[in-house]
């Protein structure tokens, strides 16, 4: 039976504990029980999550864990000698190290992300590097495996990270049926964008979202102002005054960006020929394609599938 270990500190995020059902779906996949799962404190007893709620848990130092598992909290702050003793001690014991969300500052407060590719969730990321040079931040990335140490996103991408582990461990049919019982993808790989497009737009308006969808369907076609604005059921001078105030950006660059991320999943999770990547997104040609990459990533399309690929 593999030990999975998840040190508690005042103020953690309850969602981060999500992680949890992961694993005891894989326990009822499996028929038998394959993790043992427990909640650790420097101190033992109820520790207070940031709603409020606690949560009871053991001291450290009962055990050694296969897995340990450091969760994120709402705001970030410095850690208890006793929590990066423990983390350090973790890191020489455990097969596996990890965290979910803004947990990767206490990996990197305790150095085991020194040298290591690491991420956290997008809000935190440059203020991560900032305050720790030594890691090398990705912060468009769902997790990172680098070695022994695995981090992820946001909290929900915690649950991406266990699918990960357990796939690690059991193979890639129990980590899908655990999906499917989850009700998420499996899985989003390590290399997918934290962003979407369609979210960082924010349009508000019902008009607006209309033809945002409409291009997100029909990217093949032209989607000329013209034809996003009869989809918005406005004029085409109304569509495009009404688009920049709600976006921000041109009809034309939101466009563009539908199409980056289009073809930036399609080689991400597929194998498919540059070339065709470009035709079924609508950049026409490949050349199109690479120049609206560097312009919104700053690499080209071979970059981002031979990350992908790693």
């Amino acid at each position: 039976m593999r030990s999975v270990g998840l040190p508690l500190f005042p103020g953690f995020q309850m969602l981060s504990l999500s992680v949890l059902a992961a694993f005891e779906l894989a326990n009822n996949v499996a028929s038998e029980p394959v993790y043992d799962l427990h909640l650790l404190s420097e101190n033992g007893g109820p520790v207070p999550s940031s709603i409020g709620v606690g949560v009871e848990t053991k001291p450290f130092g009962q055990g050694r864990h296969d897995t340990t598992i450091i969760v994120g909290a709402m705001v970030v702050g410095p850690s208890t000698p006793g929590l990066i003793g423990h983390l350090r001690n973790a890191s020489q014991t455990s097969r596996r190290v990890a965290s979910t969300c803004t947990g990767a500052f206490v990996l990197a407060e305790a150095g085991l992300l020194d040298g290591r590719r690491a991420t956290t969730h997008w809000a935190h990321a440059r203020n991560l590097q900032r305050l720790y040079p030594k890691v090398r931040v990705e912060e468009d990335k769902i997790f990172i495996n680098d070695g022994n140490v695995w981090t992820s996103a946001g909290m929900t991408a915690g649950i991406d990270l266990a699918l990960a582990l357990i796939e690690d461990d059991l193979g890639k049919e129990t980590s899908k049926t655990v999906a499917r019982k989850l009700v998420v993808y499996h899985r989003r790989s390590g290399g997918q964008s934290q962003f979407s497009a369609l979210l960082d737009l924010a349009p508000k308006s019902d008009r607006v979202q209309s033809a945002l969808a409409h291009a997100k369907g029909n990217l093949r076609n032209p989607l000329s102002v013209e034809e996003l604005a009869e989809a918005a059921r406005l004029s085409p001078r109304q569509f495009s005054r009404v688009f920049r105030e709600e976006t921000g950006q041109s009809p034309a660059k939101a466009v563009e960006l539908l199409r980056i991320e289009a073809a930036r999943v399609m080689m991400e999770e597929g194998n498919h020929p540059i070339d065709t990547v470009a035709r079924e997104t609508g950049f026409a040609d490949r050349e199109r394609m690479r120049r609206a990459f560097l312009r919104a990533l700053g690499q080209p399309p071979q970059a981002i599938r031979r990350g992908a690929r790693a």
